[in-house]
């Protein structure tokens, strides 16, 4: 009679192949009955927890990844897994870093990562590095990613995405720009391949942008075209509908509108290039209860950026309204829950 351990691998294998063919229901199935042979089945707690991953089952899928690495915690997979999805899913970016640190340690109680493995965690390092606006510790994982795995599309492309938001733009279109011809059919490298270009002036930007809508129309729409007018238009709109009380706060604060933030404001006020609005001043709860809005209080909006996430008109009137009423908050000191209430987010 064969023993537990040999059920479990029929069941794995079984489970696989209902998975490759998109049996998704079958495979959580056969991964049940796998670990109903063997409770502490690592492999099948992962298998599980990349279908829950995948059906959005988030907090489920979690708790499966963390079930495979404490059931063999020499496990690779169930390790990567696990940082991915609190990187990606979860926001949990330092619980994510010191996962990376402890798979770096050398430590005996975890898998020593070979080449590639080691690589994969600098990445993921790195991405959660970017999220907590550690920029140059990002860039430098990413890097370092691409030296021990060799180039990689997918590290090369983070590279370029990072060196943007840093506002070097020269060193991301060299980078993006090989990366496009390695790997031709990645929307995300187009799409900010056009960022880049455009922030340098070159007519070719339409032409990387048209290409990532054309490889995922859904995440990379063409950017919307709006004229200056038609922008400032809209804010006058967003203005008005704003309550008459905060109306009165704000009425000697200028809203400028400008195409994008310059490479000096994204260094000295350490933003995205990407932002949509930003209040630049002393909020009002610094100031005296009598005191005017000094010469330098000015809210910010930025015309690409909003045609970037706008798919029409209507959107963009709305998405302006919520950017105003949004920097007008940071004008009057209000924290982001203030804001949420008052119906300022």
């Amino acid at each position: 009679m064969r023993n537990d351990k040999d059920r479990y691998w029929d069941c794995l294998d079984q489970a696989m192949d209902a998975s490759h063919r998109g049996r998704m229901d079958e495979a959580l199935a056969w991964l049940d009955e796998a670990l109903r042979a063997y409770p502490a089945g690592a492999e099948a707690h992962n298998g599980r927890g990349e279908i829950l991953w995948d059906e959005g089952r988030i907090d489920e899928a979690a708790h499966e990844f963390e079930r495979a690495a404490q059931a063999d915690p020499k496990f690779v997979a169930a390790h990567l897994n696990r940082i991915e999805l609190m990187i990606e899913e979860l926001g949990a970016f330092e619980s994510a870093l010191r996962l990376c640190d402890d798979l770096l340690s050398g430590r005996p109680e975890f898998p020593r990562p070979e080449t590639t493995v080691q690589a994969e965690i600098y990445y993921l390092k790195s991405k959660a590095l970017f999220y907590v606006d550690d920029l140059e510790g990002a860039i430098f994982l990413v890097r370092r990613a691409n030296k021990t795995a060799g180039m990689q599309p997918v590290y090369a492309a983070f590279e370029g995405q990072i060196l943007f938001e840093l506002g070097r733009y020269e060193e991301a279109h060299r980078v993006l720009e090989q990366t496009a011809m390695v790997d031709p059919d990645s929307a995300h490298v187009f799409y900010y391949l056009g960022l880049v270009l455009e922030r340098l002036e070159d007519e070719a930007a339409g032409e990387a942008f048209a290409r990532a809508n054309a490889l995922d129309p859904h995440h990379y729409p063409i950017p919307l075209e709006v004229s200056a007018e038609e922008f400032e238009n809209a804010v006058a709109i967003a203005l008005d509908n704003l309550p008459r009380s905060i109306r009165e706060y704000i009425a000697d604060v200028p809203v400028l509108v400008e195409e994008w933030p310059s490479r000096e404001m994204i260094t000295t006020e350490n933003i995205s290039p990407q932002i949509l609005g930003l209040f630049v001043g002393s909020p009002r709860t610094e100031a005296s209860p009598t005191s005017q809005a000094q010469d330098l209080d000015r809210v910010m909006l930025f015309i690409r950026n909003h045609a970037k996430i706008c798919r029409d008109q209507e959107e963009l009137i709305e998405q302006i309204q919520i950017t105003v009423r949004h920097e007008i908050g940071h004008y009057l000191g209000l924290d982001e829950e203030d804001m949420d209430r008052l119906g300022l987010a």
